[in-house]
């Protein structure tokens, strides 16, 4: 039996250990997964707070490759009734025959729709930006004229795409650039697009662009078929109770079929010796113990993974890549409301007839304050009273450390409420209650030695039994479905003795993966 230890029970630890034991009917294979936090889910998990719940950051379930639809499927089906807002406002939604009803039971993945909205000169924008005419009376008559010139000459003069704000201006025109993209890059990853590599882009925005919202425009119109840009979806699947109620489910899976999960155990050695892994020490509880396997599969970031490496002499422009390899922090506060100031304007119901976005995007330069989560419309039942209050999340980029890092609690949740305060959207006397969740290299960024990670690849794929997996373990920009991808390809490599890794750091990089349905290993955001 081969003993294989996987680093973070996040969405990419969780799968690969889950692929690892759910059909092993041979025992195979010991599966130990080590976690540092007390709860799995990695930024995937949901906070539970004084009966409300969070969610850090929003996690959408929508994939193009159906071996991730289907997984999470099989774990939570579908709602086969309607959720608690549907049926008390009358809206409709596709069922599933059979499936479960999520006012009774909590095993239900509900459908959504996807609203999110840009927030700038105090107006609502679609996200992506759409051209219909509420936006153009929004950005006005002159701003509306400069904006089409703009992206006019971007489709005849392209700018060499060596940072994203080239890669922007060359999708969207450099005054949309400016307004939409610019100072909100810059509020995300604490640099200007122009020292950021054009590889975020490549990943995160693809193949949108004024040509695809076009085209997705006239396809509304005309009702014509085709293939939905996920920037662009119109739905989406949510677990009822958040994203991590779908990552416990599967950790409980993982137990039952005999896999450990061992919680509070943070790698802080990785002993190596004759290019493999032959063990990990961990601290747990202050004191130091030793976990020996056969195969180790990480998803702990590469910056840690190769400075917790002992045993060989790591050559040292290695270590230089490694220990420069950038992050991006993040906090969130939320805040329980009596009411948002901000006015429904659109036809779509809501309880207490609030703003209907998921997500509102801050454009305001005048304040640090990035993206408003409102937790009521991704689900009900993460609000304990959502007929009564509005839940939020404010959500913050910062880097480990900073000023706004540092500040207590109390300090800085009183920053945030006053940033909200100042943009009109609420009033203080309406807080009722607060929190701050903070979480370390939530975005592993693209500067500084990123342009240099090829290298660093190539030494780690040289340990034959380190695969490297997930979001931070392969510091790229993944959403759940590709670290979810990366941990099932590396599962397929072992069990099918496979050599090359190149399969593995493959997802997510490719063009042709991010445009259609169906292929193998292609799907986008």
């Amino acid at each position: 039996m081969k003993k294989i230890v996987i680093i973070g029970a996040g969405p990419a630890g969780l799968t690969a250990g889950y692929e690892l034991i759910k059909k092993d009917g041979n025992k195979e294979y010991e599966v130990v997964i080590l976690e540092e936090e007390n709860q799995v889910g990695g930024i995937s998990k949901t906070i539970k707070y004084n009966g409300n719940r969070m969610d850090i950051g929003g996690h959408r379930f929508f994939s193009k490759d159906e071996t991730v639809m289907n997984f999470w499927k099989e774990l939570m089906p579908l709602q086969g009734y309607p959720s608690f807002d549907d049926e008390k406002l009358g809206r409709e939604k596709e069922l599933e025959k059979d499936g479960p009803n999520p006012n009774k039971e909590d095993r239900v993945m509900l459908v959504r729709d996807r609203i999110s909205r840009i927030y700038y000169l105090n107006k609502f924008f679609d996200y992506p930006i759409s051209l219909k005419w509420e936006t153009l009376k929004n950005m006005g008559f002159i701003r509306t004229i400069k904006v089409g010139m703009s992206y006019s000459k971007s489709i005849f003069v392209k700018k060499k795409e060596d940072s994203l704000e080239n890669f922007y201006i060359n999708h969207f025109g450099k005054k949309l650039y400016s307004m939409f993209f610019e100072k909100y890059t810059e509020k995300v990853w604490g640099r200007h697009p122009s020292k950021i590599s054009a590889d975020w882009g490549a990943q995160r925005v693809k193949t949108i662009s004024i040509g695809i919202i076009l085209k997705n425009m006239f396809s509304k119109v005309f009702k014509t078929q085709r293939e939905v840009e996920t920037s662009l979806i119109e739905k989406f699947w949510y677990p009822k109770y958040g994203p991590g109620e779908l990552w416990e489910i599967l950790a409980n899976q993982i137990e039952q079929e005999g896999g450990k999960i061992l919680k509070q155990h943070s790698v802080k050695k990785i002993n190596v010796k004759n290019n493999k892994i032959e063990s990990v020490e961990c601290m747990v509880n202050g004191k130091q113990e030793t976990i020996y396997g056969d195969i180790f599969i990480s998803s702990m970031p590469l910056k840690d993974l190769v400075e917790d490496m002992e045993g060989e002499k790591i050559p040292k422009k290695i270590k230089t890549i490694a220990s420069g390899l950038p992050y991006r922090d993040f906090m969130t506060v939320g805040l329980l409301l009596k009411k948002l100031n901000l006015k429904n304007k659109t036809e779509i119901k809501t309880l207490g007839n609030i703003v209907p976005d998921c997500w509102i995007y801050v454009q305001q330069p005048e304040v640090r304050l990035g993206r408003i989560q409102i937790f009521n419309n991704w689900s009900p039942y993460m609000v304990q009273n959502p007929e009564e209050n509005v839940w939020v999340g404010l959500e913050y980029f910062c880097n480990e450390g900073d000023e706004y890092w540092n500040m207590s609690d109390k300090e800085f949740i009183k920053f945030a409420t006053k940033e909200l305060v100042s943009m009109g959207i609420i009033e203080e006397e309406d807080v009722l209650d607060s929190h701050r969740e903070k979480v370390k290299k939530a975005y592993p960024a693209y500067f500084d030695t990123y342009e240099n990670i090829d290298k660093l690849i190539d030494y780690l794929n040289g340990y034959e039994n380190l695969y490297c997996i997930g979001r931070n373990g392969q510091h790229r920009y993944n959403n759940m479905d590709h670290s979810m991808l990366t941990a099932i390809e590396a599962v397929k490599n072992i069990k099918q003795g496979i050599k090359t890794k190149d399969n593995i750091w493959s997802i997510n990089t490719e063009e042709e993966y991010h445009e259609t349905k169906g292929k193998v290993n292609e799907k986008v955001d």
